[in-house]
C-alpha cells in the first residue's frame, strides 16, 4: 500500500463518517475506495465493516443529547439489531458471492419510497392508533422485527442501512426526526459492531484498511454529528432521499 492509497483510504473513511452519522450509505463511498486499489471483494466488505465501527460509535455519541429519555426503546431496539448484524455477518461468510446483492435495489428503493411518504404514512399510522389509545412508546409492532431485518442486510453489506432505518423508526414511532437519527446511529453502531466482530474472528482482514478506515470515520463521526444535528427536519429528509437515490444508482450501474 503506497502513501497514496492510505490518504486515499483514509479520506473515504471520513467522508463515510460523515455520511453514516447523517443518514447512512458511507458504505458506497469506502468500498469502491477499497476495491479501486485491488483488495479483494469480501476483504474488502469485511474489512471495511470493521473499519466503520469506531466512526458508528463516534456518531452515537455525537448524538447523544438526542437519546434523552429514549433509554427504553433504544434497548429494546438493540437486541433485533444485535440479533440481525450477527445474522447478516453469517450470511456473508457462507453464502456465495453476489446471493444477497440481488435484492439490495429493491431493498434501496423500498426505502425511499417510505422516507419520501413517511410524513403521510405516519399520520395514517398515527390516527389509526389513536383510535385505539395512542401510538405505543415502542412504535408499532412491527418496527422490531423491522430493525432485526435492516440488521441483517446491515450485517451482510451495509450500504444504506441508515435509509432503511430512518425509514422504519420515521414511520413507525411517534418522535421527532432528529432524536430518531440518534437511535439510528446507536442500532447501526451495534450492527457494525457485531458483524466486525464475527469478522474479525474468522474472516481474512486486512488490519491497514481496517487501522486507516476507522481513524478516518471517528473524525467523520464527529463531523457528522455536528452537521446533521443543524439540518431541519425537511432538509434532512432530503438529504436522505438523495444519499438513497445516488445508492441505488451505484448499484443498478455497478
Amino acid at each position: 500500500m503506497t502513501p497514496y492509497d492510505a490518504v486515499a483510504i483514509l479520506l473515504a473513511g471520513l467522508a463515510a463518517g460523515t455520511i453514516n452519522t447523517v443518514v447512512g450509505s458511507g458504505t458506497l463511498i469506502t468500498f469502491p475506495t477499497l476495491l479501486a486499489f485491488g483488495i479483494p471483494p469480501v476483504t474488502a466488505n469485511v474489512s471495511n465493516t470493521i473499519g466503520l465501527v469506531p466512526g458508528s460509535v463516534s456518531g452515537a455519541w455525537g448524538y447523544r443529547r438526542e437519546l434523552g429519555g429514549q433509554r427504553s426503546r433504544v434497548l429494546r431496539l438493540a437486541l433485533a439489531s444485535l440479533l440481525g448484524g450477527l445474522v447478516g455477518g453469517l450470511l456473508l461468510l457462507v453464502l456465495p458471492d453476489g446471493a444477497f446483492a440481488a435484492i439490495v435495489p429493491a431493498l434501496i428503493l423500498l426505502g425511499l419510497v417510505l422516507v419520501i411518504f413517511q410524513p403521510r404514512i405516519s399520520a395514517w399510522v398515527a390516527r389509526r392508533h389513536d383510535a385505539l389509545g395512542g401510538l405505543p412508546e415502542h412504535g408499532a409492532w412491527w418496527v422490531w422485527p423491522a430493525v432485526a431485518l435492516a440488521g441483517v442486510y446491515g450485517g451482510y453489506f451495509g450500504a444504506a442501512q441508515g435509509v432503511l432505518l430512518m425509514a422504519i423508526l420515521g414511520i413507525g414511532l411517534d418522535e421527532a426526526l432528529q432524536r430518531l437519527n440518534a437511535v439510528k446511529n446507536v442500532l447501526a453502531a451495534i450492527v457494525n459492531g457485531v458483524a466486525g466482530l464475527l469478522f474479525a474472528l474468522v474472516a481474512d482482514v486486512d488490519w491497514r484498511v481496517v487501522a486507516l478506515i476507522g481513524v478516518g470515520s471517528v473524525i467523520g463521526g464527529q463531523v457528522g454529528a455536528t452537521v446533521g444535528r443543524r439540518l431541519p427536519t425537511t432538509v434532512l429528509r432530503g438529504f436522505i432521499v438523495v444519499v438513497g437515490v445516488v445508492a441505488l444508482v451505484s448499484f443498478l450501474l455497478g
